[in-house]
This record gives structure tokens, C-alpha cells and sequence, in this order.
């Protein structure tokens, strides 16, 4: 088989059953030699070769046709187009059409509502829904893709890196107008840091006549650049009248059916193939460390004067295996203080983000009554603080996993498996801000007609009063058209003093209400965000000394099986050992030998 012929049919249970049957097979030989710790990395390997999902994120530059590309992919209108607000959509299989909007209130909390699909997808509103989840029994969602549409350019939206921290693939869009930009590609490479698996499609090829000539210019750039990505032209809207006719030839022409195959070739196979590279260096792992005790058995059951130069080599390495295990270690200085660093950079970020939001709500507090458009600031500047701190966590996982890298570099062995630090849950960050309060009310709200009448009949008194008096003295009545005129103006000189003082008393509020609010988010998200990054430290200190203890353990375990060695004196019993040992490593070996042949 071709390696395209294997990787269109790598996600076929029956051609992944082979690897979970060797995953069930060694995971015997681990119960049989006692050891439960090998037995538990099995499970976590055969759970994600058994799990079908792909997340496949849909990302590119505003306007390039996503969401039409996104509806043309799962063959249902999941994601708002025309020209409506953009939001992460997340589509999933399921046996019928359902919709969940995730509604942002104020303060940042959040909501669920069942909704009907075809209404969720034409109200969608940016200022108000945090993401739009469906469920919809499209063939290409059966097939284990989760689609997730991005809301909008990376470069604008800080929210799509969060669902790029969370994807096995990336689906690039592009309009085929013009050959990528510099900040495009320099995008590209950024995403790529993120998830190497990426495909670029180039959008509206049948606008665009000179889209071929766009593409090799494009493949050109990404060569240049050291990108190994594809370039697939495809036409959304040609694709959907063509489904629409039922015209076959023009759908062929729209490029969606071959960007459908390449993406069940290219995608789905790289998906599973990364999970069954990361099971088969477990499975060389575990063989490793079953065969090295079997091994030291049989080297003093064939030759017990060896016994001594055995167990000092075994000695040794249990030295360095416990070394690895202490706090003094290498590694352990460096997750503590690589993790100290991440805390402090992830705080200080965060506050910077925020304190910049809180001088951009000031100087617009500044320009105008506050009150005249209070509910709409509060929403917009619920909006920032969500995207604020959605970048936040973005960089921390960044951040995380190179963290993860550095600690890994510190041990011997370069092939040790990495922990799975991707993002679970993109955009949760209405849960995180659910307790905190929304913005506060003005309560110097603005004047009343009778309060606007009384001041400025407080106003003009003293003008009438003041002017009628010196009138007076020329024999006019103390009402008179000059008293009257200066009364007006004194009395509209009041109001506007009056109202300016309002305003200005109500941005006062208006900044402490921001302030206050912004007080609140930091305590909220400085404890999250120390919770998850304590979260990160734990589990790599944990990933870390598990394998540190896992080649403690098999030391241990081969030096018993030495010792047991030295002690047999009967030569039957020896022979008949050393065959069931023979016998052992001879299955570990093949059972090897047939995973690594499987990602050859």
C-alpha cells in the first residue's frame, strides 16, 4: 500500500486495530512483570489512538470567503455570512441539527441557549455571544473532523489563537486576488509554531481569473519562507450551486470535492499518524524498560561470574535515575524557575493589557457624557476585556509548552514523550470571568426637566435682582428689559455651569466604575491564570518524575531479577529459564519491530 493509499484509510477503525491490538498485547506483558506505572502510559497511548476527533480550525483574512467555506464543508449553514458579526463557531457530529449560543453578559459572564439552528446563524451578534456551538450529521463531521470557524483575521481577533492552540489542523483562507502579503506570511509562520499541520486555500477562484498565477507565486513564497504548506484553489459559492443543480462538472471546477479528499488524505492521516508515532515511542519506551530486567536475568543465568559487573552497571544507572528524581536536579531548577519566570510574565501581561484598556475607556469617557451611551460602552469594553484575556492565556500556553521543551532538553534521553499541553476548552473565558460583577450604573444620571427649570430660574434671580436694582435708580421698576435679558442669560450661564458640572462629576464616576471593574477582572483572572499555570508546573513535574521513576522502577526490577539469577543453582531450572526468557524478549522484539513497521 502507497503511503497516500494508507493515510486515506488511517482513520478506519479496522486500519488502526492492529496498533490498539499491539497496545493490548504489551499492556499483558506489563501486567505479567508487576509493573502498573507502564501499564497506565498504555492506556493514555491506546486513548488517543481510540479517540477519532481532528480539530480542524478555519482561520484567514476578513472578507476571503471563510464562513461560506466553512457552510460548503459540512454541508449545512453553521457559520453567519453576508456581511453579518463574525464568532467562533464549533461544529461537531450528531445525529440531527442542533445550535448552542454561548452568551456573554455583562461582567464577562456567560450563558448557554438552545436555539434553532437557522435562526442561530442569522443572529449571531459579535457584542453579545462569546461562541456558537452545532451539532450537525454532516459526512465529513462523521468522519471525526470538529470544524472550528474563527472569527475573523488572527492579526485583528486575539480570540482565534486560542482555537489555534487548540487545533491538529489549520485551514488558511485566502482571497485569490493577490499573492499572500509579508504580514501574511509572517502570520503563517506564527501559526505554524502553534500547529505545523496547516493547508492554505486560496478562495473565490472563479472571481479571479488569474488565480493560477496567484498560486505559483504563493507556492513560491511559502518555498521562500521554509513553509511546506499546499496551496488548494477552491470557489465556496461555486460549490454551493453546483450542490444546489446537482451539477457534478462544476463542482469538480469549485475545487471543495478535492480539498474535501486532501483534507481526508492529508489531514485526518497526519492527525493520526501523530498519535501513532507518540504510541509507538511509548511502545519502544515500555520494551525498553520490560526487556532491560529480562535482559540482566538472562546475562546471570548464562554466566554468574558476570553478576558483580552487572548489577554495578545496573547501580549506576539507578544512581542517575534517582539523581533525575531529586529536587537538585537539572531539570526540576529548571521547571521551578522557568515557572516563577512564566507566572510573573503571564502577570505582568495581563496587567499591561488591562491597563491599557483602562486609558483607552478613559480618554473615551473623557470625550463625551458617559451617560449618553453607558449600556453600549459597558458591552464594548466587556468585548476588549474577553479579548484581553483570551491573549493572555494564548501566550501563557505558548509559553507553557516552551517551557515543557527546556525541561525536556535537560534529560539524557532525547526521546522521552512530551505531555499534551493543548488548550481543551477554547474559549471559556466567560467562565473565568463569570463572577465577576458587571459595570456599575451612573448614579448622577442626568437632570430632570423640573431640575433643569429650577436651576435656572436659581440662575437668573440674581440677574433680575441685581439689574433691576441699578435700573432702579434711573426711575425704571425693578422688572424691566434689562433686568428681564440679564435674568435669561444669568439663568442659561447656570444651567450650562450646572450641566457641565454633572458631566463632569458623572465621568469622574464613569472612571471609577471602570477602574473598579478592571480591579475585579485582575483578581479574578491573576487567580485563574495562577491556577492553570500552577496546573502546567504540576503536570510536567509530574510527566517528568513519572519517567524518572519509570527508569528507577525497571533498575530495581532488573537487579531483583539478578539477584534471583545469581541464586538459581539448578541447571534445569536455569535452561528452562532462560527459554521462557529467550521467549520473552523474542515477543518484546517483534512486537517492536511490528509498531515501528506500522509509521515506516
Amino acid at each position: 500500500m502507497s503511503g497516500a493509499e494508507r493515510l486515506a484509510v488511517v482513520k478506519n477503525p479496522d486500519a488502526m486495530g492492529p496498533l490498539l491490538e499491539l497496545l493490548d498485547e504489551l499492556l499483558e506483558h506489563t501486567h505479567a512483570a508487576g509493573r502498573t506505572d507502564l501499564a497506565g502510559r498504555l492506556g493514555i497511548s491506546r486513548a488517543r489512538i481510540a479517540d477519532p476527533r481532528v480539530r480542524l480550525v478555519v482561520a484567514g483574512e476578513s472578507q476571503s470567503g471563510m464562513s461560506t467555506l466553512v457552510n460548503s464543508l459540512v454541508g449545512s449553514p453553521v457559520s453567519a455570512t453576508e456581511g453579518q458579526a463574525s464568532v467562533p463557531v464549533i461544529a461537531e457530529y450528531g445525529p440531527e441539527s442542533t445550535a448552542t449560543l454561548v452568551k456573554s453578559l455583562a461582567g464577562g459572564r456567560a450563558e448557554r441557549q438552545q436555539v434553532d439552528p437557522l435562526e442561530a446563524v442569522s443572529g449571531l451578534e459579535a457584542a453579545t455571544v462569546i461562541r456558537a456551538e452545532f451539532t450537525q450529521p454532516s459526512p465529513l463531521l462523521a468522519e471525526g473532523f470538529v470544524v472550528l470557524d474563527a472569527p475573523g483575521s488572527p492579526a485583528d481577533t486575539p480570540a482565534t489563537w486560542s482555537l489555534l492552540a487548540a487545533a491538529d489542523a489549520v485551514l488558511y483562507v485566502a482571497d485569490a486576488a493577490a499573492p499572500f502579503t509579508p504580514a501574511q506570511i509572517e502570520q503563517l509562520q506564527r501559526i505554524q509554531q502553534v500547529c505545523p499541520t496547516v493547508v492554505c486555500v486560496l478562495n473565490k477562484i472563479d472571481q479571479y481569473p488569474q488565480w493560477p498565477q496567484v498560486q505559483q507565486r504563493d507556492r513560491q513564497l511559502l518555498d521562500d519562507a521554509g513553509l511546506a504548506f499546499a496551496v488548494a484553489p477552491a470557489s465556496a459559492r461555486l460549490h454551493e450551486q453546483a450542490t444546489a443543480s446537482g451539477d457534478h462538472r462544476m463542482d469538480l471546477e469549485s475545487g471543495v470535492p478535492q480539498l474535501l479528499d486532501h483534507l481526508r488524505a492529508y489531514v485526518l492521516g497526519r492527525a493520526d499518524l501523530v498519535a501513532a508515532d507518540a504510541a509507538v515511542r511509548d511502545i519502544g519506551l515500555i520494551t525498553d524498560h520490560l526487556a532491560l530486567a529480562l535482559r540482566s536475568e538472562g546475562e546471570t543465568l548464562r554466566d554468574p561470574r558476570r553478576y558483580s559487573v552487572i548489577t554495578e552497571q545496573l547501580r549506576r544507572t539507578r544512581e542517575e535515575a534517582e539523581q533525575l528524581r531529586q529536587r537538585s536536579a537539572n531539570w526540576q531548577v529548571t521547571l521551578a524557575d522557568g515557572a516563577g519566570e512564566l507566572m510573573a510574565d503571564t502577570e505582568h501581561d495581563l496587567r499591561h493589557r488591562l491597563r491599557s484598556l483602562i486609558r483607552d475607556a478613559e480618554a473615551d469617557i473623557m470625550k463625551r457624557d458617559p451617560a449618553r451611551r453607558w449600556p453600549e460602552f459597558g458591552g464594548e469594553l466587556d468585548a476588549k476585556i474577553c479579548e484581553a484575556v483570551e491573549e493572555n492565556f494564548v501566550i501563557a500556553h505558548y509559553r507553557s509548552v516552551e517551557l515543557s521543551e527546556q525541561v525536556a532538553a535537560k534529560f539524557p534521553d532525547r526521546g522521552i514523550p512530551s505531555p499534551d499541553l493543548r488548550l481543551d476548552n477554547p474559549g471559556d473565558v466567560g467562565e473565568v470571568l463569570e463572577p465577576v460583577a458587571a459595570l456599575d450604573n451612573l448614579d448622577s444620571a442626568k437632570l430632570g426637566v423640573t431640575q433643569q427649570v429650577l436651576t435656572a430660574l436659581r440662575g437668573s434671580y440674581g440677574g433680575v435682582l441685581m439689574v433691576g436694582l441699578a435700573t432702579s435708580l434711573l426711575g425704571m421698576s425693578l422688572v424691566n428689559w434689562y433686568s428681564a435679558g440679564a435674568g435669561v442669560l444669568l439663568g442659561v450661564n447656570a444651567l450650562w455651569d450646572d450641566r457641565k458640572a454633572r458631566t463632569n462629576r458623572r465621568q469622574a464616576e464613569a472612571k471609577v466604575a471602570v477602574s473598579r471593574l478592571m480591579d475585579d477582572v485582575i483578581f479574578q483572572v491573576s487567580k485563574e491564570s495562577r491556577y492553570r499555570l500552577r496546573a502546567v508546573q504540576r503536570s510536567l513535574r509530574d510527566h517528568f518524575t513519572e519517567i524518572a521513576t519509570e527508569t528507577l522502577r525497571s533498575v530495581d526490577a532488573s537487579l531483583r531479577a539478578a539477584e534471583e539469577a545469581a541464586a538459581v543453582h539448578s541447571g534445569t531450572r536455569r535452561e528452562q529459564r532462560l527459554t521462557e526468557i529467550e521467549t520473552s524478549l523474542v515477543r518484546l522484539r517483534d512486537l517492536r519491530e511490528r509498531a515501528d513497521a506500522m509509521v515506516d
